[in-house]
């Protein structure tokens, strides 16, 4: 029910146009709504020619509706797709294949709620999105790349996150390879000709860049289950022994402490696997791939956990638009930090937030005028940097000081509640933590998010012995308005530590703080809430 409400609404507000808050600039169609993908694949050692076919069943949402728009790039010098046939109840239809759009022209036009299913016949050799080639012992792989929109080059499909779809993967191949994608598993069986059909169903919507296939010679375990989780490993048949030790404590721990922290881990499987050509991870729906190096590293815990923490934020609650990428790699770094503050402790957790500030504050010199969320995203290279990530992160970590940790805690479980296998913006999750707060979070949300740079606070203090108290004096020096900043100062005075609340507004403000004798320590966000550079200084002289 929440994904059909979430979906009208984003019809609305793609009807009302830009105003209403979308845009990035991919072409919507908002009379479509894809339920279903079937995708038929046949895979060869002779040639990285691929054979395809897929099925497509749309559901139309408006009346009228003259033709169906799938992605799918076009032959070029570098590879690319051709169109054979596409055909709907049998038969074939009108339909235009260039600039790396299929047009299909609906014959009739669909009434709101018709459900129509096509299929597409097409073939050839990836451009991208499929990458074909040698594991790092020479081995020949095959491994899907389809972040950000890169699934088009070799599957059609509505390649943008604000339509999710359940799927299936039919991958015909030879036989000495393994075979997993996402979802559950539901035949394997082996042909005559010394190739193996392998069917994987995803029954859960997702987008586009989740959907995940690997196919290659795999020592392929499966674990049991925790918190009614299948656990799955899929790690080159050589690094098998390696393997045990990167993945599986990393992922009990982390699938432990989300399922506590978040709420039901929301697919139908868990499965880790070695991927080719590639560093890092990828946190495919229900089929996480880690690059292929990570299994000689030990336990990739940190790793782990944001990858895992992407199947509840990135994967089932998932942004409607580019431009609201934190709204994944944002959770999924921050709930990394909580991970290591559950399992390490508070000093741990802070030494992380520590070294994101740093980032944040390089990453804000590099790319001056950058804030978190995207302003009118047109360049999908220019989606990710590491204010989507650390500053992401630093946000959330701010909001939870600002509402409180049960509200925080109350929020993130709601919100994924409300959000789950279906799109959200900012702004909706905004609402559910104001719900859950009891206050107005839009300038919090405002300055965090929209605004290109960080405060840097100067500042000094004094002992006043005759007034009995501490003079605080504060400057911001970044450029432009004053930041609104709750802070906390820290006191210590003959061994006895004092907490003080303050609200800076001003670009520069004075403040006194009761003292019955001269401190010997005033420190400044003693426990780490505020991203922020300051300094703090006792001031020896007046001036």
């Amino acid at each position: 029910m929440i994904r059909s409400c979430v979906r009208w609404s984003f019809l609305w507000l793609v009807l009302l146009g830009p105003a209403a808050g979308y845009a990035d600039t991919y072409p919507r169609q908002p009379g479509v709504d894809v339920q279903h993908y079937i995708f038929r694949l046949t895979l060869s050692d002779e040639t990285d020619e691929i054979v395809g076919q897929a099925t497509v069943d749309v559901r139309f949402v408006l009346d009228g509706v003259a033709e169906l728009a799938l992605d799918l790039v076009s032959v070029g010098d570098g590879g690319g797709m051709s169109v054979l046939a596409v055909l709907s109840g049998g038969v074939p239809v009108e339909y235009a294949h260039a600039g790396d759009r299929l047009r299909i022209v609906l014959a009739s036009a669909p009434h709101a709620g018709e459900r129509r299913t096509f299929t597409v016949h097409y073939g050839g050799v990836p451009a991208g999105g499929l990458r074909i080639g040698p594991n790092r012992y020479g081995d020949r792989t095959f491994f899907s790349r389809n972040w950000p929109d890169r699934a088009r080059h070799w599957l059609p499909l509505i390649d943008h996150p604000s339509d999710k779809a359940t799927s299936e993967f039919i991958i015909t191949a030879p036989a000495h390879y393994q075979v997993v994608a996402n979802g559950r598993l539901k035949e394997e069986l082996d042909l005559v000709d010394g190739r193996r059909l392998t069917h994987w169903k995803q029954s859960v919507p997702i987008a586009s860049w989740l959907k995940a296939v690997a196919v290659a010679q795999f020592s392929a375990r499966h674990l049991g289950t925790a918190w009614g989780v299948p656990l799955q490993s899929w790690v080159f048949h050589q690094d098998r022994d390696v393997g045990i030790v990167a993945f599986d404590e990393p992922t009990i721990q982390a699938l432990a402490f989300f399922n506590e922290y978040i709420g039901p881990y929301p697919y139908e499987k868990l499965a880790s696997v070695q991927a080719a050509g590639m560093g890092g991870g990828m946190e495919h729906a229900t089929v996480i791939f880690y690059g292929e190096n990570v299994v000689d590293r030990g336990p990739a815990t940190n790793l782990v956990a944001h990858e895992i923490a992407h199947q509840w934020f990135g994967n089932s609650v998932t942004q409607r638009d580019w431009d609201d990428v934190w709204l994944s790699e944002g959770f999924a770094t921050y709930l990394t930090l909580l991970n290591t503050e559950h399992y390490q402790g508070r000093d741990a957790f802070v030494a992380g937030l520590e070294r994101s500030m740093e980032t944040v504050f390089a990453t804000e010199a590099r790319l001056p005028g950058q804030a978190v969320i995207h302003d009118n995203l047109q360049d999908m290279r220019q989606v990710l940097n590491s204010l989507v990530y650390q500053k992401g992160a630093w946000v959330l970590h701010m909001l939870r000081k600002q509402v409180g940790d049960e509200a925080f805690r109350a929020g993130i479980r709601d919100y994924y509640r409300r959000y789950r296998d279906a799109n959200t913006s900012t702004d909706e999750f905004r609402q559910v933590m104001e719900e859950h707060a009891g206050v107005d979070l839009r300038w919090f949300f405002h300055q965090w998010l929209r605004r290109p740079d960080s405060p840097v606070l100067e500042g000094d203090w004094r002992y006043d012995a005759a007034g009995s108290h501490i003079e605080i004096r504060l400057t911001q020096t970044q450029p432009g308005d004053p930041y609104r900043l709750p802070l906390e100062i820290r006191v210590v005075m003959d061994g006895e530590t004092r907490l003080a609340h303050i609200e800076m507004d001003r670009k520069r403000q004075e403040f006194r703080l009761a003292a019955e004798q001269e401190p010997t320590e005033v420190v400044l966000d003693p426990d780490t809430w505020v991203l922020m550079r300051a300094s703090l200084m006792r001031r020896t002289a007046d001036h």
